[in-house]
């Protein structure tokens, strides 16, 4: 009987290795810019065609390489990271496993081109199936350009598998972001078909954060900055009044590699306590920096999941830090050394802070409950800054719950449901008697019963069911805006925005570019209050995001995001006019008794119900 296990052929066995590296276009941007980053760049182009498909170039004036190293680095493991077991332990740069350029090479066509400063001529490297189809000297900058063509052309099982290109160029933003982040005293530049979505110039990690973040950041970070013989901590965290419903501006870097870390996330929520709502999540751009020997990064492929030795104490040190710089935040008056000169000279930043008013800050209880023993909770309720209440009259309603439950609880209600018995009382008969009631529920009422309905679910029910029928071909009236909005976005919620353009037109939204990053709302469904326009757009977008982490598809993700953020909000007074129009609106729905996550619009109430209730 034959042998029947055999080895794998090497073109093989490296199109399965770089499975585990190589998943997507954005997984190959993130290890050729790390890898220019290693050769010591200080200016990093990125070219991306077709959102990676078709090409991804990445450009640096790094050290270059020699001819054999050019076509070694290709070889897997070939790494000049590691020369022993122990080196493991002591990593500081980015890559160090030897595997990003064989991965890419066994899935895609690579040209290599590079140059030392001490060598006349580069070399050119040509790369198919990992194998090498031509190497040659040829004229070269000192640097290296590496091409990425035609990902996965010889796994098309694989190339299948990506998503659309709206899709896969949001990642790519995303992986692009996280190592310019980084490396602020580097120029970063990414175009995509010939456009440019970034021109990062090398500057410090307040210009870089904001660069990215976008330009409302400016004055509203607040800087951590601590060391201790253990690690230290520094970056940004957005004031209060940044955060947001999406994790969307949380970075973490440790020794200046992205990570991801629930735990982390955790220190800083908590560091927040009692300043934000408990929906929200705060900003921040935060550097751990501590001994390597102290942190495994190798426990996973793509190197964002990281394993510490000791987490706790780099909990505790992370949540203090952030607490730390919150209280200064809080009392301390700062200078902005990036601001314009013109503005560093006015009267109110130049103006002394007196002794008296020193004495007077320092005798608060908010300077006390912050500087004694660090204790920010130790803060005077009535003096801590109070964050909104769920539904209350800050007119931020909180935000609905969609998870897994709320979405069963949708799919339940949904389709079973027999609401023909309600639909023919209000077909048949006069208007109900309606009445509202803390200007957030809207009693209807006939003879044997009555609807306690949830007006701000209901009219989302109502929008979201109008929104999916202008999608399937029946769009929405647009209202032209006299005086067109513009919306100025951070680069990646541009490219997310463009994404949506398409199913925004058909429920009433006309947004075109204008420019790199900003949008005109040339027009809006005709029940969006005028001037309201912008702030309904962020948060949609918001919103989508937020949906993103539940897995919805991009459409749904739109609809229940646009229903949301249009639909009445608590304390909004209403006629009985169009009390009546919203519960008729609401019975015509095909789903009238949840919203589409899953919350109910109405609780019914009979006559026997109540007497039962009351002992009767």
């Amino acid at each position: 009987m034959a042998d029947r296990i055999q080895l794998l052929p090497d073109h093989i066995a490296n199109q399965i290795a770089a499975g585990e590296v190589i998943q997507r276009p954005a997984s190959a941007v993130k290890e050729l810019l790390e890898n220019a980053v290693d050769a010591g760049a200080t200016n990093i182009k990125l070219l991306v065609n077709d959102a990676g498909k078709a090409l991804v170039q990445v450009i640096d004036n790094g050290a270059g390489m020699s001819p054999t190293d050019a076509r070694r680095a290709f070889e897997r493991h070939a790494t000049s990271k590691i020369r022993q077991i122990d080196d493991l332990f002591q990593i500081r740069t980015m890559g160090f496993r030897g595997e990003a350029l064989a991965s890419i090479a066994a899935v895609a066509q690579v040209e290599l081109r590079t140059r030392r400063a001490e060598d006349e001529l580069g070399t050119c490297v040509q790369i198919e199936n990992s194998q090498v189809q031509k190497q040659e000297a040829v004229a070269a900058p000192v640097g290296t350009s590496i091409s990425m063509k035609n990902l996965f052309f010889n796994v098309p099982a694989r190339r299948n598998f990506l998503k659309s290109n709206t899709s896969e160029l949001r990642h790519i933003v995303d992986e692009f972001i996280r190592v310019a982040m980084a490396f602020p005293d580097i120029f970063f530049g990414l175009t995509h078909n010939g456009q440019q979505l970034f021109h990062l110039e090398a500057g410090s990690l307040k210009q870089r954060t904001v660069q990215i973040l976008g330009n409302n950041y400016g004055s509203k970070l607040v800087a951590v900055q601590e060391d201790t013989d253990y690690l230290n901590v520094r970056g940004f965290v957005g004031k209060p009044e940044t955060a947001k419903k999406t994790r969307g501006d949380q970075y973490f870097f440790v020794n200046n590699r992205y990570i991801r870390s629930g735990y982390l996330n955790h220190a800083v929520s908590n560091a927040f306590q009692d300043l934000i709502a408990t929906d929200s999540f705060p900003s921040y751009v935060l550097f751990i920096d501590l001994d390597p020997a102290q942190v495994d990064v190798n426990v996973h492929p793509t190197k964002q999941e990281i394993k510490f030795e000791d987490e706790k104490i780099v909990y505790a040190f992370v949540q203090a830090a952030v607490k730390h710089a919150l209280a200064h935040f809080s009392i301390t008056p700062t200078l902005d050394f990036g601001l314009d000169a013109s503005i560093q000279n006015l009267e109110s930043i130049q103006r002394p802070f007196t002794e008296a008013q020193q004495s007077a800050a320092r005798g608060s209880n908010l300077y006390q409950g912050f500087t004694q023993a660090n204790q920010a909770h130790a803060i005077e309720a009535s003096r801590a800054f109070q964050a909104p209440s769920k539904g209350g009259s800050s007119g931020f309603p909180a935000m609905p719950d969609f998870g897994a439950s709320a979405e069963e609880r949708a799919l339940n209600a949904a389709p079973d449901g027999d609401f023909t018995p309600l639909l023919d009382v209000f077909r048949s008969r006069e208007p109900w008697t309606v009445q509202q009631l803390f200007g957030t529920y809207i009693l209807a009422a006939e003879d044997d019963r009555f609807l306690l309905i949830h007006q701000q679910s209901a009219h989302e029910r109502i929008l979201y069911e109008r929104a999916a029928a202008a999608v399937q071909g029946k769009p929405i009236a647009t209202q032209r805006s006299l005086f067109p909005a513009s919306i100025e976005l951070a680069p990646a919620d541009a490219v997310l925005l463009a994404e949506l353009l398409p199913d925004l037109q058909q429920v009433g939204y006309h947004i075109e570019p204008f420019g790199k990053t900003a949008f005109a709302i040339q027009g809006t469904p005709a029940d969006v209050e005028a001037g309201n326009e912008k702030a309904i757009l962020e948060r949609i977008l918001e919103q989508v995001k937020h949906f993103s982490e539940v897995k919805l598809p991009r459409r749904e993700m739109l609809l229940r995001s646009v229903a949301l953020q249009q639909s009445i909000k608590p304390g909004t007074t209403l006629s009985e006019k169009e009390m009546q129009r919203l519960v008729e609106d609401l019975f015509n729905c095909r789903v009238p008794n949840a919203t589409p996550s899953g919350k109910p619009t109405y609780v019914e109430f009979g006559k026997e119900g109540l007497d039962k209730m009351f002992g009767r």
